[in-house]
């Protein structure tokens, strides 16, 4: 397929964009600017109305919860979010052990548990970047419970959790060292099993955050690669779709009908001439890519 028109929903200046989502039941997109200091962003597409609200510590990823919350991972751990009421409240710290990492990406599985990754904390408090220098980040499941367990483990950047539409393959992405892992997944008992490479290119850039489409393909947005991949079921690059930025962070499908791919990027530490070449960086777009893609699933779902 050609390249489709690329579209600027906000120039948002994110520092570092990333785990969007499409929210089905109130049709709107949530997306977080990581860097201190974190913010959750919300937009109705329909009205381009926006809101946000800020919090004192690091937050990377969430899902959406029952009661119209949102469970959201961060540098500490996991919490839930009422947008009601601004309350954000503690509920499981899966990495107590581990004071040097921070949480990165997450996603809930189709039986409401939450995998939740974490890398070296590379973000100071003045919003600087740290080298990352050892792979000790880890992908965690959480249960409703808060009960937490390693599923995997000397992680680099941990990004991109997500299901084949069989629930038959989980999809984990390794930034730092520009791997895509595929596993055996079983729903039942949410066991990982036969680890392989599924996609290891080092042509476009670094494996950020990711989703699948309808049909089984991977969209990997690429941090340093200028675009967005689509991955066949057998690891083949199937399609490149340039983008804007230097650094897409993360893609999610949303619309009424599923067939939109909403990009964020991040624009943190970057040097003024960058700005020049590509004067959207940080912001947030969109794409219609030709196929449809899958609802995301929300934590604490039977």
């Amino acid at each position: 397929m050609s390249q489709p028109p690329i579209t600027c929903l906000l120039d948002a200046k994110n520092k570092l964009g990333e785990g969007c989502l499409w929210d089905e039941d109130g049709q709107c997109l949530w997306w977080l600017d990581i860097a201190p200091t974190s913010k959750l962003h919300i937009l109705d597409p329909a009205t381009g109305a926006t809101r946000h609200w800020t919090f004192p510590i690091v937050l990377t990823c969430f899902a959406l919860a029952n009661r119209n919350r949102l469970l959201i991972g961060g540098e500490p751990g996991l919490f839930f979010f009422d947008p009601a009421t601004g309350a954000l409240t503690d509920f499981a710290r899966p990495e107590i052990d581990r004071p040097g990492n921070r949480g990165n990406d997450g996603a809930a599985d189709a039986r409401g548990r939450f995998w939740f990754g974490t890398m070296q904390q590379n973000i100071a408090a003045d919003g600087s970047d740290m080298d990352i220098t050892r792979d000790s980040g880890a992908l965690y499941r959480v249960g409703a419970d808060g009960v937490s367990k390693l599923m995997f483990d000397n992680v680099g950047v941990s990004n991109g959790p997500n299901w084949s539409p069989d629930n038959k393959t989980f999809y984990f992405s390794d930034t730092k060292n520009q791997n895509i892992y595929a596993f055996d997944f079983d729903l039942d008992s949410g066991n990982l099993s036969n680890q392989r490479i599924f996609n290891d290119s080092k042509l476009h850039g670094y494996p950020d955050g990711a989703t699948v489409d309808a049909d089984g393909f991977l969209w990997s947005a690429r941090w340093d690669g200028s675009c967005i991949v689509r991955i066949d079921p057998k690891g083949r690059i199937d399609r490149v779709v340039e983008m804007p930025v230097t650094r897409p962070t993360c893609v999610v499908f949303g619309g009424p009908e599923l067939d939109t791919i909403y990009v964020t990027s991040a624009c943190a530490n970057m040097p003024p001439e960058m700005f020049k070449k590509r004067p959207l960086e940080g912001g947030l777009f969109c794409f219609n890519p030709g196929v449809k893609g899958l609802p995301k699933h929300k934590f604490g779902a039977a």
